[in-house]
């Protein structure tokens, strides 16, 4: 069949603008989500963390349309969740809420960890800043710093204090605390903070680094008693617990932080979406309680923000975690 110029013409023109129909609907990004969604908490369950991740699973699950379910891998320092994450497909479906250890002090604590940050993590927002007091038994013979110190050291033999986790900012803190103070330490890494406060209560722990939401039940029944708290100012979870700064033991005063990762090749338009949820989340007042209750400030920045906020503070932390002497053991 013989066409005209101008019948091909306007053949062409059709058939191009199918295709770019065609092509659009094609780059289309999938409905988000359609089924489950995983949320990997790489800590042990009943600790601070652990409940924050259960509460914003359950308001995202209303939030989104489908379920979000915890998956609990304590251990290693939180390296074993951190692995499970970063061999995940990056299709939107897993996603990390995690401490900095992850992805701080582990990167320069150990050699060879099964996780590269760069390559196999895509940040999602910096969750909050924390802090974490250190907690003894109620009928210790002491009750602040300068009391712990003294007796530390008239002791004889090495004082136990547990965290949750080699290489922590527990770990950290109380590395500081055994350079700075000429102190005899022996490190106990638990998968937990929750086990940890146990054993102080049956005092075959002597102290504890913990968060104010798992310590706090705990002083409220008279088992144990807070000594002094990190950060740079007193927590609005317990605003009558002097810092250590204050208690006169410097180095204690650099915030901790919660953040969230997701797979990397994990879609923009799904962390994206992610961030805003999760800010909405931790605007609603009771999670925000929460946090606060747990020693956090809540700020779900955006991931851009996050990554410079990273990459600033990478160095402070790596220079203070090799000057602290802190070893994987």
């Amino acid at each position: 069949m013989h066409l005209s110029t101008n019948r091909l013409i306007g053949l062409l023109a059709l058939s191009s603008v199918a295709a770019l129909f065609c092509g659009a609907a094609a780059a289309q990004p999938a409905p988000w989500p359609n089924r489950t969604v995983r949320l990997i908490s790489p800590f042990n369950p009943g600790g601070a963390i652990d409940i924050l991740n259960r509460v914003i699973a359950e308001k995202l699950s209303a939030r989104i349309g489908q379920p979000v379910i915890v998956e609990a891998l304590p251990g290693a320092n939180t390296i074993k969740g951190a692995e499970v994450l970063a061999h995940a497909p990056g299709d939107g479906y897993a996603f990390m809420i995690t401490t900095m250890s992850t992805t701080v002090n582990n990167v320069v604590l150990y050699p060879k960890l099964p996780y590269d940050v760069a390559k196999d993590f895509v940040p999602i927002t910096q969750l909050s800043l924390g802090s974490v007091l250190l907690v003894a038994p109620a009928d210790a013979p002491y009750d602040d710093v300068k009391g712990f110190i003294a007796w530390a050291k008239s002791q004889g033999r090495p004082v136990t204090f547990g965290t949750w986790g080699v290489g922590s900012a527990g770990h950290l803190y109380g590395e500081i605390l055994r350079r700075d103070h000429g102190l005899v330490l022996s490190h106990v890494p638990y998968k937990g903070e929750v086990p940890a406060i146990i054993d102080v209560i049956n005092k075959s722990l002597d102290v504890t680094f913990a968060s104010p939401v798992g310590a706090k039940p705990q002083i409220a029944a008279g088992k144990i008693k807070a000594i002094g708290m990190t950060g740079p100012r007193r927590s609005i979870a317990m605003p009558d617990l002097a810092t250590f700064s204050e208690q006169g033991a410097s180095g204690l005063d650099l915030a901790v932080w919660v953040g969230v990762y997701a797979p990397a090749g994990t879609p923009h338009y799904v962390t994206e979406r992610l961030q805003q949820e999760l800010a909405a989340i931790v605007r609603l007042p009771d999670v925000a309680q929460k946090m606060v209750d747990q020693g956090q400030t809540p700020i779900v920045n955006t991931a851009e923000e996050f990554s410079k906020a990273y990459y600033t503070d990478f160095p402070k932390w790596e220079a203070l975690i090799k000057a602290s002497g802190a070893r994987p053991e």
